[in-house]
């Protein structure tokens, strides 16, 4: 088908980045886990990385408790083999620290990649039902910051996580080793932990999702304005769309203040259970001295596990929010890649293509509860232009989405050639059917690219044939760089009716069976309107055209005019016999030769 259309702060702080939380935690991880298996290699050398630290981590407080007990007793030989294992454990322990970074970012971007080509990808077969209802900023929001975020998490958190389960395990089984009385005493500072996180988190839950919808809308406001900046200065709504944005920021800075207190909290609520976990280790470990039941060594070596104990439990309750975080981000990334695929059914072609078409008792609505079609009906003949009239919503482009396949009709059938269109491939429907729309759409590509767009190995004479059809030869020619020259901002810089002028070019490029004009000169001055329908006429020459226009001037040679309104045909015609019969033509004709707006 042609289309001629810092970061910074505690990790409590990035928990603020949250969407929402997930709805079904399980199932999201069982999809998540899918793109880790892509990359096992890399996940089990994390493991193993993990695996290492965790080990010399634990084994590093039992020689220091060693080499003390060493000291005390003056076996300076055991002193000497001691440090040199200790100062092997701590090299080790580096090495396999960078390690485990390096994995977990090589792992994060592995994961990021294959999310990213699998969401475009799933993005590109979408409906046009699913576009229509979903802005474009949420949209994108689940490509950029819903997948930014399930990348930090595994590259910041992962690897975390998995050290600190494996290191309470470890530290809890040395320490019961040791002595398993102290041990006991110290878990009283774990029930403390986990009462307070789990009272903290409810509450940090709550407002990061309320920061959350602030931000959306924040997001939301403002791709509207940058879209729509020239109607803002247009209308002079410059201070109105401030003031606008000051609230909505006013807004989202109250909340994420709120949030920033609340994730601020927990480090120092943390940091006190834990010094609260040494005091009760250097008391009890000090009376357990004195009973003989421990040496200094071993108060010294607890006195390390109880914090390294404790550090883990601190890290995975933060790790929390941000696991929530990309666990809601991968629902609402997961939840756009489950959306059904557009309609594909339909296996036939159409040799010798005519482009005759039928449209047989068609009812459509967009919701169930406002239908835009009723019993429409009509029938085109090969080579014929027809013309869609009528008021603002009265169907006529609902007619053009449903011959395009954009939406499945209610009831009824499209024929073209008395085939369905539904036993078309969708992809051949297309492919012989170009529209041209009243919004042109160019690419931020060359010209040569952009005329070529429907078909990238096309020849260059045949593409300069299509330019100078078009009316758009003289203008491109003028250019330093001719059809190479790049278009900025989608052809920003050209006047509209060029940029009409280079979509009527690629139309003539796919060289279509069916011709759509969707308002295609409602939007230029009259004498860029001459230009623009005197290559309409070329590129109509010998072939279907639908013609959608309230300019009527624009559509008196039409071989048949089809008047809508309110969803229903209420005439047809040639232009001088509607005009005879004093109907609902003739009050459209007149109202906009009175220049009244229709």
């Amino acid at each position: 088908m042609a289309v001629s259309a810092p970061r910074g702060g505690s990790r409590w702080a990035n928990m603020g980045k949250a969407v929402e939380k997930p709805k079904n935690v399980r199932e999201t991880f069982g999809k998540l886990l899918r793109y880790f298996a892509q990359s096992k290699h890399l996940l089990i050398g994390l493991f193993v990385a993990v695996i290492a630290v965790t080990v010399f981590s634990l084994i590093t407080p039992a020689l220091q408790g060693e080499i003390i007990d060493a000291i005390k007793e003056r076996a300076w030989e055991s002193f000497g083999t001691l440090l040199i294992l200790l100062l092997v454990a701590f090299v080790f322990y580096g090495l396999f620290s960078l390690m485990q970074s390096l994995l977990s970012a090589r792992l994060s971007q592995s994961i990021v990649r294959h999310m990213r080509y699998d969401l475009f990808r799933k993005i590109d077969n979408l409906s046009i039902s699913y576009l229509d209802m979903h802005s474009n900023g949420d949209i994108m929001s689940r490509m950029t910051n819903d997948i930014e975020n399930i990348s930090n998490t595994v590259s910041q958190s992962l690897g975390s996580l998995i050290s600190g389960v494996l290191t309470v395990l470890g530290t809890v089984a040395i320490m019961f080793w040791y002595c398993w009385q102290l041990t006991l005493i110290t878990m009283l500072t774990v029930v403390l932990t986990v009462l307070v996180t789990n009272t903290v988190s409810k509450k940090m839950r709550r407002v990061y999702r309320r920061r959350a919808d602030a931000l959306g809308r924040l997001n939301g406001h403002a791709e509207e304005m940058i879209t729509g900046y020239r109607a803002v200065l247009a209308y002079n709504r410059q201070e109105s769309v401030k003031k606008e944005f000051a609230e909505i920021s006013d807004r989202l800075t109250k909340e994420g203040i709120h949030a920033e207190i609340l994730g601020g909290s927990m480090g120092p609520l943390m940091n006190c259970i834990s010094n609260l976990g040494f005091v009760i280790v250097a008391a009890f470990g000090g009376y357990f001295a004195l009973k003989g039941m421990i040496t200094i060594g071993i108060i010294s070596a607890f006195i390390i596990y109880a914090k390294q104990f404790s550090r883990p439990i601190n890290e995975i309750a933060q790790l929390y929010g941000s696991l929530q975080t990309a666990v809601a981000g991968a629902e609402r990334v997961f939840d756009l890649m489950d959306q059904p695929d557009e309609d594909n059914s339909g296996t036939e072609e159409i040799k010798d293509m005519q482009g005759n078409i039928s449209f047989r008792h068609i009812n459509f609505s967009y919701t169930p509860d406002k239908q835009v079609l009723y019993d429409f009906n009509l029938d085109v003949k090969s080579g014929q232009k027809i013309a869609l009239v009528g008021a603002t919503g009265s169907g006529k482009t609902t007619v053009v989405n449903l011959l395009m396949r954009f939406y499945p009709t209610d009831s009824g059938e499209i024929l073209i050639d008395g085939k369905n269109i539904m036993d078309l491939r969708r992809d051949w429907l297309r492919k012989n059917t170009a529209i041209v729309l009243q919004d042109t759409v160019l690419f931020s590509d060359t010209i040569e690219n952009n005329i070529k767009y429907c078909d990238p190995e096309a020849d260059d004479k045949a593409m300069i044939r299509a330019a100078q059809t078009s009316n758009c030869a003289s203008f491109i020619e003028r250019m330093k760089n001719g059809y190479q020259t790049f278009l900025k901002q989608a052809g920003a810089s050209l006047s509209h009716g060029q940029r009409q002028l280079l979509n009527i070019a690629r139309a003539i490029m796919a060289d279509p069976k069916i011709l759509i004009l969707d308002e295609a000169t409602s939007s230029v001055d009259t004498r860029t309107e001459q230009s623009i329908q005197d290559a309409l006429v070329k590129l109509m020459k010998n072939r279907t055209s639908l013609i959608i226009a309230h300019r009527l001037s624009t559509i008196q040679d039409a071989d048949v005019i089809v008047v809508m309104d309110k969803g229903r045909v209420v005439e047809t015609g040639k232009h001088e016999e509607l005009l005879e019969k004093r109907g609902a033509y003739y009050s459209l004709y007149m109202a906009q030769f009175a220049g009244n707006k229709t």
